[in-house]
């Protein structure tokens, strides 16, 4: 049976209805580990709670989440409501994913951050790919950025760097502002120059890591001393004691949900979108937990003073990080994805 079609105007008018008038579930795609779990405990229960709508959240990896969605678009057997997406994921994936009334939205207007909200999709977390050092390594000296990652001599021992099949431009930029390109020249970046400078690091990359639970493991174990790490990992590292890092040249890393066309309950999807941005004490909590700050305007305020050097959003930390120019890299993710995967291989 073919479902219905919501314009925008429907969308926000269901989102405001009571719960009870709504019921059911809402099928949400996210990644496992800490992320998830938090979810859980500040977002997925008090929603179920406050409106009576189960989550059922399905952990899964962007890349097999995506393949399932396109899939489903195409049979009409659209597997989940809301879906993690990266920046470039919303313009590539856009004809499958439904149109948000971001200004219809009592909740996103009144409660997200500016420009939070786009035309298909709401931003999630807000953080970056960080540098990350052992202290044990090298004591007090400071790593302050890529090109103290590259440089071997100067900072000796095993590095690793990701390889987690959905964001093949990280370290590519990476490698560029190692070899002195300018932040606000790396686009269109240049593969050629970068790989040769991989080129010369790769005998020195011990792992190539999966996942943010791989990153901690590699570094406290001391397998490796530095690392490109998910602020969400490299934050609790710091904390400890025994590890530093850097938001210079940090390469800013924005989540974002968005809803899947024609999904079984857009209706409660939109519901939880403008559920999630609400209540900053419940976003403050969130965020020190992740190390990723979230879509809630009010939350930075309440930050407490000896925290804000961990925060990504605040002004002194955002403004030093690196921003890709999302639409050159939908258009040529496929021949990033080739040119690593052939390069990894070799």
């Amino acid at each position: 049976m073919k479902r219905r079609a919501f314009t925008a105007a429907t969308l926000a008018a269901l989102a405001a209805r009571p719960a009870a008038a709504q019921g059911g579930e809402v099928i949400i795609a996210t990644t496992a580990g800490l992320m998830e779990r938090s979810l859980q405990e500040h977002f997925y229960r008090r929603f179920e709670r406050e409106t009576g709508i189960r989550v059922r959240s399905v952990p899964i990896e962007l890349p097999d989440q995506w393949a399932r969605a396109v899939a489903g678009a195409r049979t009409g057997n659209v597997p989940f409501d809301i879906v993690t997406a990266t920046p470039p994921d919303l313009i590539q994936h856009r004809d499958i994913l439904q149109p948000l009334d971001c200004d219809g939205m009592a909740g996103v207007r009144e409660n997200g951050l500016p420009g939070g909200c786009y035309s298909h999709g709401l931003m999630r977390t807000g953080g970056a790919m960080t540098l990350v050092w052992s202290k044990r390594a090298f004591g007090e000296r400071r790593m302050e950025g890529w090109a103290d990652f590259f440089d071997v001599q100067k900072f000796p021992g095993p590095r690793a760097l990701p390889d987690t099949g959905d964001r093949e431009w990280w370290v590519p930029v990476a490698a560029l502002l190692a070899d002195g390109v300018p932040r606000e020249a790396l686009f269109p970046l240049d593969l050629d120059r970068a790989y040769r400078r991989l080129t010369a690091l790769k005998p020195h990359v011990a792992a190539w890591w999966k996942s943010g639970d791989q990153i901690m493991q590699l570094m406290r174990s001391g397998e490796v001393v530095t690392t490109m790490a998910y602020s969400s990992r490299s934050v609790p590292l710091a904390k400890s004691g025994e590890f530093d890092f850097t938001w210079n040249q940090a390469i800013r890393d924005v989540g974002n949900w968005a809803v899947l066309r024609n999904g079984p309950n857009t209706a409660n999807a939109i519901r939880f979108l403008d559920f999630f941005v609400q209540n900053p004490e419940e976003h403050v909590v969130f965020s020190g937990k992740v190390s990723f700050d979230s879509n809630n305007r009010n939350a930075a305020a309440l930050v407490p003073e000896a925290e804000r050097r961990f925060r990504p959003s605040l002004p002194d930390n955002w403004s030093r990080m690196v921003i890709a120019d999302y639409e050159w890299i939908a258009a040529n993710r496929e021949r990033m994805r080739e040119r690593w995967l052939s390069w990894l291989t070799a």
